[in-house]
Formats: C-alpha cells, structure tokens, sequence
C-alpha cells in the first residue's frame, strides 16, 4: 500500500494539471483504499490468532538489512489516523484552494508523497528503514509549508521546520545506530523482546535510546524545539490540519509509544520526558491564552495536547498507554476538525483575528456546530471522546500511585484547566458576535468543502458513548505491555464510571478552566505583568546569526578569491596528511614493474609532454586542447590493457569536457592572466611534484600490501551467471553495485539541476524556443535576432499571436540565426546527415552494452554529443529542432524509471533491485536475454541525455543569449558614439562588434592601460 501512496504521488500532477482541483477527489481514493485495508486487516490482527501482519523485502543483504513491513495493534491505530484524516483532508482540499491556485499540482503530488511516507514509518519495523520515513515527512512538510513560495514568511517557517526537525534527525540516527550495533538487532519488535526479557541499562544503551528521543522530541515539538509548530502555520490549513494535528507531530508520539514497554525503566527516560511534556503543556496553553489568530491559538493549543500525549506516553503502563492512545485518537479528531473549521472562516471573512469576526453563529451555523463541540471534546466534556480520554488519563494515574504518576496528574490538570480557557476563547472569539464589529454574511458552503469537518466531528460525538466498542482495540496492544503495578491492565475505557475521583477531577478542571475564560481580561493584564520568560524563538534566530556571522567570518579569511591560493592549501594539507601516512608505514611490500608493454612507453611520453605543454600554455584554449590530450593518451592506455568499455567512456567523457569548456571559454579573455600571487611558478612546480610523488607512493604501497582476493575477482563469474551478461563493466553497474549507480545518478541529475539553475537565475524550466517566421513567409531581417520581443525573437514564442508560426522555413536556418562569419555549410550538412545514424548508434550501444562495450551511460554520452554538434552547427536554434523535450523531463523520467526498477525487483522478486530475466531463441535474431536491469540502463541513458541537453541550454544556449544582448548594447553604443543611423546594416554591426570583442578577448587580463584605452 506504501508503494500505492507514491505511484499516486507520481500521477499526482498531471492529474491536477488537467482536472484543476477536482483532482482530489481521485487522489482521496489512494488513502481511503489504504484505510479499507487496515480495517480489513481486523480479523487478522485482533482475531483469535492475534498475530501481526509482517512482509519483508530483502534490501541490504549485505549488511543484514531487511525491509520489514510490521502492522500490529498500534501501527494499526496510527494507520487509521494517517488514511482516514487524510482521506478526509484530500476531499477538503478539492474545495479550500480556489481553481487558480499557482503551483496546486506540485502541492498535490508533494502531498501524497508526504502521506506515503508517514503511512510507511507507522509500518516500518527495522530503525534505518523508520529513519528513512522519517526524514521523508521532513523534506515533503518543508516543501509543503513553503508552499506559497512568493510570501517570504512561508520560506522563513519552512527553513525553521527543516532545520530543527533535521537536527533532530541526526541525533536519532546516531542513536539508532549505536543501538543497533549494542544489541545486533535493527528489527524494533525484536528489540523490544530482548528489552522486557532483559533490560541492558550499560551507558551506550541508555546514551543511543536518548539521542532517539531527541529526535521524537523535535518532531513532535517539545520544549525546545515548540517554536517551529506555530511558525508552520504558515502552511495552508490542509497541511496544518494534516501535518501539524493528525499525523507528522504524532510521529514522535509513536515513537515514544513503541519503546516505551522496552525502555521505560531506563534511567534518564521518565525525568526527561516528564519535565519536557509537562511544560510543553503548561507553556503551550499559557501563550494560546496570547493569541488572536485562531490558527495561531490552536497551534500552541497542539504544542500544549502534544506535551499531554507525551507525558502519557512516557510510562509504558497497559492501562496509562490505554489512556494515552484514546487522547491520541481523540485529540487528531477534534484538532483536524478545527483547523479545517478556521480554514473555512479565514476563506469566508477574510481573516482569523478573533477580534474582527463577529456573528459566526448566523454566517455559517454548520461550520459553528462542528468547530464548537471539536472544542468541547478538547476541553473534555461529556459525552465526547475527549471527555472519556481525559477521564482515563486522571483514572488512571490515580490508580498508579506512584510518585511519577502524581507529579503527572498535577501538571495534567493545571495544563487541562488553561485547555478548557482557550477553547472556550476559541468559541468566543470565532462565532460570538461582538459590539463594534460587523457580522460577516451569510453564506451556505458547499457540501463537498463541510463534509470532512463534519464527519470529524460526526466520529467525535459518536465514539464518545461509544468508546468501549474501541476499547478491546487499545486492549490488544496494552495487554502485551509489562504490568508495572498488581491490577494493571483492568482499566476499560467508558464514557460513565460512576462517582470517581477522577469525575472530581474533571469537573475542577472544566470550572477552573471556564472560570479563566470568564475573568480573561483580567488574566491578560496578569499575562502582560508577568516575563515572558526564555524565548526559544528569540534564541534559535540569534543561533543562526551567529552561525552565518562565524561562516563569514570563516570565508572572508579563506576564501580570497584566488584558485591557485585554494588548490595549494587542499594540496599542501594532502601532502602532508597522506605524507605522513606513507613516512610512518612499516609494510613496503612493493612489487615494481617498470611496464607491462612496450606501448606503456609511448603513452607515459605523451602524457609528459602535454602535462610540461599545460603548464607552458599562454591562452587558454591551447591549455584545454593540450589536457584534452592526455585524456586520449588515457584512452590509448585502457585500449592496450584490454580495457574496451573504459576506453569508450573515456574518449566519450573526454570529448565532451572539451567541448564543456571551449563554452565557458567564450566568455573568458582568450590568454591565461599573470600570477600576482604568492605562488610562483616555481612554487606551484614543486607543489605539484609532491603531490605527484606523494600518489606515486600511495599507489605503489596499496598494491603491494593486499592480503585477501579483491572482491573483483568473481565479479565475472557474477556477471555471467547471475547478472547474465558478458559485460563486467555494465553488469556490474546496472546488477552488482546498482545501489552505487542510483547514489551517482542522483548526485549527477542535483549537481546538473543546480548547476543550470544558477544560470538561469530566474527559472530554468521550459522547452528551447524554435525559429520562427511569419505566416507570410517573410524572413527575419536585420537586427530583430537581438531584440528579445515576444512577436519577432525566437527565444520568447508568442503561438496566439496570428502573425506567427512554428514552422520550419527550410532544411537549414544557421542563415537565418547565424552571423555568415560564424557559419560552416559543410558542418550544418554533415551534421544534419548523421545526426539520426549516431542516435541509433547510442541506442545500438544501451540495449548492447550488456554483452559488449557500451551501456546507458556510453549511449547517452554519444546521443549527447549528436547534440553538441546540431548546437555547434546551428546555433540554440538548431538544437530546439533537435531537442524537442525539456531536460527536467529527461532527467525527471530517467530517476523515476531507476526508482520503479527498484520497487519492481521487490515485486517480482524478494529484493529490491532484483532482476528478472526473459531468455529465449528469436528467429534471425538468435538467442535473446532481456533483463529488467535494461530498464535501469535506459534511465542512467535518459539522464546523460538531460544532463547534456541541460549543459548545451546553460553553458550553450543561454550564454548565446547573453552574450547577443550584450553586443545589442555594444551596437547601441556605438550608434550613440559616432551618431551611425538607425538603418546601419546587420552585418556591419557584426563586424564592427566582432572586432571589438576579438580585441577585448586577446587582452591581457593584466594589461589595464590597453583595456582603458579601448
């Protein structure tokens, strides 16, 4: 079902580019499928068996990793939570946004896969796989709370959440770490046997399970990490409905939840999480009382419950966790319901200052019904589920006794009393009408936007009385806890237990609580005498100051500006790191063979000469074709060493570098400036020679102090029997080591993202812009090619105007985009004629490379270099007619089919990644072996091909433009200087331009009276 979660966030957005909002209501069927099936799974679960529901993927067998799927009786209450709300909040969603929300695609496929992965961590039973979930809420909560991108108040709550729920993160994985390694287990139902069998309280296990629970603490925004939650508000109230009431801030609940019954004794656990819950709550309640933005008072009102839930959580007790895990429920119900309540309110008012609305109860009674008893169930009163919540928490801790149990019930009841005061001041300050202020007008809201609330509040008033039929539900998983005390574990939750003390408790509670509400105005004046105490808000802003003053501080004393200062210090510190390693080593085994071939000679000649050539060059495109030189040597090399699949990628790689730098190069003067640095030639010489002697050393030592069989020896073996192919190279990189492949891929397809997002500084997305004429057929004339107007340049497509067409005007349009100057007829020809024969070339080495040299990523750096050379024939024009597609889109598909191969192995097989083979004799063809890692392949190939497409469009492409806008100035300038008319010819300017440029591009870069001059 995970799996369902993320291919619907998959057809998330194209389903809500074309359907508009109604797109919700098909997205709602993912998490209502996914809650049919954890209720289906009732007879399983909490059958006469009782037994869990476990599947298992193989996923690192390596390193004793296995994917483990666990639903038992607690990750199936949290399931309920995360596919009912959500299904509820998706159908919410379809009406809150209006139908011309920017960015609501990307918001809806974000969504779903924020929901998949909170579905996956309730489920997932080994430490590293939870983490994985875990982080995933972090990074899709991030992007949805920015999700209004223009409003910098979103970016700001979005950075804050990331940072300090990351923080946290990385604490837990350091504890789930050291906890694995103590204990030999990452599976958590395996660790919480061993923890009730035989509690190890040894400092490494007490130091990993608190590291854990800092990173539970900052998701579910405990003091001090409280302040992000009310920041996060800045998110549309979907989000804070979803995220920040039913599901994410509960993450940290659940963890606490299911170490409790093997932790809870360990010391360190109870102290920490009951001084931290117990004021989280008190704080909590004490700044909702502040607030005048409904939304703003319901999200410290979550700060103050999420404090109660984790002081509940903390004992591990059958009956007190019974009672944990009923608010749990009870608390995601009327909390979602009321954020979703104020959503309608700010769209029907116009704000959510508490003080400006008035007469809500007339505006929209249904909505004021809803968002009235949700309030009352969080005050906890009869007959709602929160009442009987709240009435097990006191019964309970009463019955326990014990000292940590009574320091609770003070600090539950104190923070309950200011829950009853701000709920009441909820009511009051939304629907009451006021004196002064105008009442907002009536207006009946559409069924589908009220459902969602009311069936929230419809599941509130009805589990109330009815909170025993989901009492034996609590009972499964409570049973299996360690009773603390004698009778532990009798507690039934019921609405009605008779005279009790803790009925006492409840109506002290409510009084004190609606007693505050009632005298407010004189409690605010209290609140304002009072200090506000540590700001952790204030606190965490001056931390972050201080971190970017320290790195400017850093940067402004190594970061000088100068490259050959920073390649000296990297070198300088290799040198003396590894030197000292290679002095102190004590094993010289070295085997020196002087060559293997005669050939090795001619190669080391060559790469000598153009290594002294290199450091010799006075212009830069002499340097880059002499270092261009020694790559082929390299080329030569691996071809002598019966190294043909290296060979190949190396020419590949090499060509295109060249190519990525001639240009950068335009842009550049044409001769290497002189060095006014502190490293002279000689300097730089004997720096350079070190660290060559240095690597010569470590080269030598490693090859000769091997004891074991490289692990590369059966990787033949490997490749033929299990990867079936003959190509070592290929197989081990699509079969063997795939995990390594997805890992560089995904590093090529951010570093190629953020490389042309710096670029195009302000959006990189959209197709490259054909030629075009006009319908008459007449031609572009003149200087329209540097004017960048919508109707006349071809970089800014106009198709509504009527005076344009797409069409092409002929075979070749280098006439048309091109200074004659800058033209090769004979390059445009040939490189029209091969283009197709080198693409069925690159498409002849992916689905070849298997067996023999080539592969995805040969064959898309050969389909990439058909493209450098439309583009170097043609210009940006040419290659639009050869590059139909957008390089997001290439790299987009490639990483997603990576990933489904992934998931398919896992389903066709037992592991992810696991291939499936399809052998069989094709008549001409022979005999055949498809395997689903060809799959693999084709998205590395999509993803070379982006990638390049990427660079022609950045380095390429848009450089081209620059560089025209700045000889439209320079023309400009020119007609103001000498007074030349208007009807200057074209190609004049071009010359008159060229020759300027040429002059600047031929300077010395230390030459500043000829460059003043000029």
């Amino acid at each position: 079902m995970t799996g369902a979660f993320f291919g619907a966030a998959v057809i998330a957005y194209p389903l809500v580019k074309r359907l508009g909002r109604n797109g919700f209501f098909f997205l709602a069927l993912v998490p209502f499928a996914g809650l049919i099936l954890t209720l289906a799974k009732v007879p399983d679960i909490f059958g006469t068996a009782g037994r869990p529901w476990v599947e298992s993927m193989g996923w690192l067998p390596a390193l004793g990793l296995d994917g483990i799927f666990r639903l038992d009786e607690l990750s199936w209450i949290m399931s309920l939570l995360v596919t009912g709300v959500g299904a509820l909040v998706f159908v919410y969603c379809a009406r809150y946004f209006p139908p011309d929300e920017p960015g609501l695609a990307r918001f809806s496929a974000v969504f779903m896969a924020f929901a998949g992965m909170m579905y996956g961590l309730v489920l997932a039973d080994e430490l590293l796989m939870l983490y994985l979930f875990w982080e995933g809420t972090t990074v899709f909560s991030y992007l949805l709370i920015g999700h209004s991108q223009s409003r910098r108040r979103s970016r700001q709550a979005a950075l804050q959440a990331l940072i300090v729920t990351t923080a946290g993160g990385l604490a837990m994985l350091v504890g789930m770490i050291l906890l694995t390694s103590a204990t030999g287990t990452s599976q958590i139902s395996t660790l919480m046997e061993r923890a009730s069998l035989d509690l190890d309280t040894g400092p490494v296990i007490v130091t990993a399970v608190i590291l854990i629970l800092v990173g539970a603490v900052s998701k579910s925004a405990l003091i001090p990490f409280h302040f992000w939650l009310p920041g996060a508000m800045a998110a549309p109230t979907p989000v804070s409905a979803y995220l920040h009431a039913a599901a994410m801030v509960k993450a940290g609940i659940y963890l606490i939840l299911r170490l409790a019954p093997g932790y809870h004794a360990l010391p360190g656990w109870s102290e920490t999480l009951l001084t931290l819950g117990l004021l989280t709550m008190f704080i909590g309640g004490w700044q909702a009382l502040k607030q005048t933005d409904l939304k703003l008072l319901l999200a410290f009102g979550t700060v103050s419950q999420l404090g109660f839930l984790t002081t509940m959580a903390s004992f591990g007790s059958p009956d007190i966790t019974k009672a944990a895990l009923a608010m749990l429920i009870a608390h995601a119900l009327f909390k979602a319901c009321l954020f979703l309540c104020v959503g309608i309110i700010d769209h029907r008012a116009g704000t959510r200052d508490l003080t400006k609305l008035s007469g809500g109860w007339k505006a929209f009674p249904v909505v004021a019904v809803c968002a009235t008893i949700a309030a009352a169930s969080m005050s906890g009163l009869p007959p709602l589920l929160g009442f009987a919540a709240k009435e097990a928490v006191y019964s309970t801790l009463l019955a326990s006794g014990d000292k940590a149990s009574i320091i609770a019930l003070i600090g539950v009841m104190i923070g309950s009393m200011l829950t009853v005061a701000y709920s009441a001041r909820f009511v009051w300050g939304a629907f009451s009408s006021k004196e002064g202020v105008d009442d907002i007008a009536r207006r009946d809201e559409k069924v589908t936007l009220i459902i969602s609330p009311v069936m929230l509040t419809v599941l509130t008033v009805v589990l109330g009385p009815a909170v025993g039929l989901i009492d034996g539900y609590f009972g499964a998983w409570t049973s299996t806890l360690p009773a603390i005390d004698p009778g532990d574990g009798d507690y039934h939750l019921a609405i009605w237990h008779g005279l009790e003390p803790a009925l006492a408790l409840s109506a002290v509670t409510i009084a004190t609580g609606l007693g505050l509400f009632f005298v407010r105005d004189s409690f605010a004046k209290v609140q304002s005498t009072l200090p506000s105490g540590l700001d952790f808000h204030d606190l965490y802003s001056k931390l972050i100051s201080w971190m970017e003053k320290l790195a400017l501080w850093v940067t402004s004393r190594t970061q000088r500006g100068s490259l050959p200062f920073y390649q000296s210090v990297i070198y300088l510190v290799l040198v003396a790191g590894i030197g000292l390693a290679v002095i102190t080593n004590d094993t010289w085994n070295i085997d020196f063979k002087l060559f293997d071939t005669p050939l090795d000679f001619i190669v080391a000649a060559v790469l000598i000469i153009v290594a002294v050539a290199a450091t010799r060059a006075k212009k830069r495109f002499t340097a880059v074709v002499v270092t261009g030189i020694s790559g082929y040597a390299m080329v030569a090399y691996f071809a002598f060493v019966g190294a043909p699949d290296l060979a190949l990628t190396q020419v590949l790689v090499e060509t295109i570098t060249i190519v990525v730098f001639v240009l950068v190069l335009r842009r550049l003067p044409a001769r290497i400036g002189q060095s006014t640095g502190r490293f002279t030639p000689a300097w730089r010489a004997i720096i350079g020679a070190a660290v060559g002697v240095t690597m010569m050393l470590v080269v030598l030592i490693a090859a000769g102090v091997r004891i074991s069989d490289p692990v590369s020896v059966d990787f033949g073996q490997l490749a033929y029997e299990i990867g079936h192919g003959q190509n070592i190279v290929n197989v081990t990189l699509v079969d063997i080591r795939v995990w390594d492949t997805l890992g560089e891929i995904s590093v090529l397809v951010a570093a190629g993202t953020g490389i042309a997002g710096l670029i195009f500084v302000r959006g990189r997305e959209g197709h490259l812009h054909r030629f075009v004429s006009r319908r008459d057929g007449t031609e572009l004339q003149g200087r329209v090619r540097f004017q960048p107007v919508p109707e006349e340049i071809g970089y800014f497509r106009d198709p509504q105007r009527e005076d344009v067409t797409q069409r092409r005007v002929s075979w070749l349009i280098a006439g048309r985009t091109l200074a004659p100057r800058n033209r090769s007829i004979i390059l445009e020809v040939t490189a029209r004629l091969v283009f197709h024969a080198v693409l069925i070339f690159s498409l002849y080495l992916l689905f070849a490379g298997h067996n023999e040299p080539g592969g995805g990523f040969a064959g898309g750096l050969v389909a990439g270099l058909a493209l450098v050379v439309r583009y170097l024939a043609g210009g940006k024009f040419e290659l639009a007619e050869a590059a139909r597609f957008t390089p997001s889109s290439m790299l987009g598909t490639g990483m997603i089919m990576a990933v489904l191969t992934g998931i398919g192995g896992w389903i066709w097989g037992d592991t992810v990644f696991r291939s499936v083979y399809l052998e069989g004799d094709i008549p001409v063809l022979g005999h055949l072996s498809f395997g689903t890692s060809t799959f693999f392949d084709i998205g590395v190939y999509l993803i070379v091909v982006g990638l390049m497409l990427d660079i022609l469009r950045s380095l390429g492409a848009e450089v081209d433009l620059h560089q025209e806008r700045d000889e439209m100035m320079l023309t400009k300038r020119l007609n103001q200087s000498y007074n030349l008319s208007e009807t200057f010819s074209v190609e004049a300017e071009h010359e008159a331009v060229s020759s300027i440029l040429d002059r600047v591009n031929h300077l010395d870069v230390d030459n500043g009276a000829e460059g003043g001059r000029l």
